[in-house]
């Protein structure tokens, strides 16, 4: 009896070790050491490419956006210096929803908001030239803060300052400085502007233009 109750309890033993030997042993964790996390994605070696930029506008991933009145409220008088104040007044008609009968701002570039885009950049834009034309301190003015003091002659202005001021005015407006090609056709425009400007005795208006330009552009109106 004692022999066949040893003879059990050997087996017994022999097949736990058995089962216990199929399962591998987990490694000791060191300190600061994560479980490893499977990759959600499946096989790596099978990840679509982006698309190519030049078949989406120059630019991967989603489409631009417009500004909602909010933004280009703020927008304006960060970039110009002074508030549109027919902003508030044309603000449907910009997109702003009205919460009776339109519940979703349009934010869509039409040309209705290009339209009185342009009436308000004209205004801002040429109100604001006045005064840095007149503003002594250049650490008071928005459009010609890199423009000697005082502010004479436009057209006597060098290829390096004409440069220097599109330069700070394209980043303050979109982000990001005029360069190659585009600075040097944005540098004959201010050119034919502060001649033009020069022959009215309105040396204003030649920043103004410059800041209209750079204001109804699309990259000041969408992100």
């Amino acid at each position: 009896m004692r022999r066949l109750l040893l003879t059990a309890l050997l087996a017994l033993a022999t097949g736990c070790t058995q089962g216990s030997v199929d399962v591998p042993a987990k490694p000791v964790p060191l300190d600061a050491q994560l479980d490893p996390v499977p990759n959600p994605h499946g096989n790596t070696d099978q990840i679509d490419p982006l698309p190519d930029p030049e078949a989406q506008g120059g630019s991967v991933g989603r489409a631009p956006r417009r500004l909602t009145v909010a933004q280009l409220k703020e927008s304006i008088k960060i970039a110009v210096g002074m508030e549109w104040d027919e902003l508030e007044s044309r603000a449907a008609s910009l997109g702003r929803a009205d919460y009776a009968l339109i519940t979703t701002e349009n934010t869509e570039p039409n040309l209705v908001f290009a339209r009185f885009l342009d009436d308000g950049a004209r205004k801002v834009c040429i109100a604001q030239a006045q005064k840095d034309i007149a503003q002594a301190d250049v650490t008071l003015r928005t459009l010609g803060r890199t423009l000697p003091t005082p502010m004479s002659d436009l057209t006597k202005l060098t290829d390096a300052q004409v440069n220097e001021t599109l330069v700070y005015l394209s980043t303050r407006f979109w982000g990001a400085p005029l360069s190659g090609d585009e600075l040097t056709r944005y540098s004959t425009f201010f050119r034919k502007a502060a001649a033009r400007a020069e022959t009215l005795k309105k040396r204003d208006q030649a920043l103004a233009v410059v800041c209209i330009a750079m204001l109804t552009d699309s990259r000041f109106i969408t992100y």
